[in-house]
């Protein structure tokens, strides 16, 4: 693994958790009804640490591959949506919103993986927990419009 090529991706994963901090979750989540399977709020941290390192991993280890291109493409792709999803959610507070850059997400973080298994079996296995975490987070996003109706459009904030 090239470990510029690492620390390049990591620096765009630190500029999509950076948004994370400028648009904490407040007081507005925490009155929100939740379904019962909403990991616990240390599980977030921890998860999006571990797959920050993952996707930076798994793209600077498929960049070493002849046929990487589209993997790489997607790979922007997917922290784009990364980025967008929080300030939409928390910054907006546009739950319903929220979907749309969610959708793009799923989709191309999946799509990513797929890519990237491709070219080499490691970095589409570095990806997979990426698409498991995307897969509960949209269904966590879809559960708390449909808890929550009086505020997924953010007429309440």
């Amino acid at each position: 693994m090239d470990y510029t090529l690492f620390f390049i991706y990591l620096t765009a994963c630190g500029a999509a958790a950076a948004t994370g901090a400028l648009f904490p979750t407040g007081p507005w989540y925490v009155a929100l009804k939740k379904p019962v399977w909403t990991p616990p709020d240390w599980v977030f941290p921890v998860a999006w640490m571990s797959l920050y390192l993952l996707m930076s991993a798994a793209a600077a280890r498929a960049a070493m591959f002849e046929g990487a291109t589209v993997g790489l493409a997607l790979w922007s792709v997917q922290i784009a949506f990364n980025t967008l999803w929080t300030p939409v959610f928390f910054g907006l507070k546009r739950m319903r919103a929220a979907l749309v850059p969610m959708a793009g997400l799923w989709l191309s973080v999946t799509a990513t993986c797929v890519a990237f298994f491709a070219v080499d079996v490691w970095a589409g296995l570095m990806f997979v927990p990426y698409v498991i975490w995307a897969s509960v987070a949209g269904a966590l996003n879809l559960a708390m419009v449909r808890l929550n109706p009086e505020a997924a459009s953010g007429q309440t904030a």
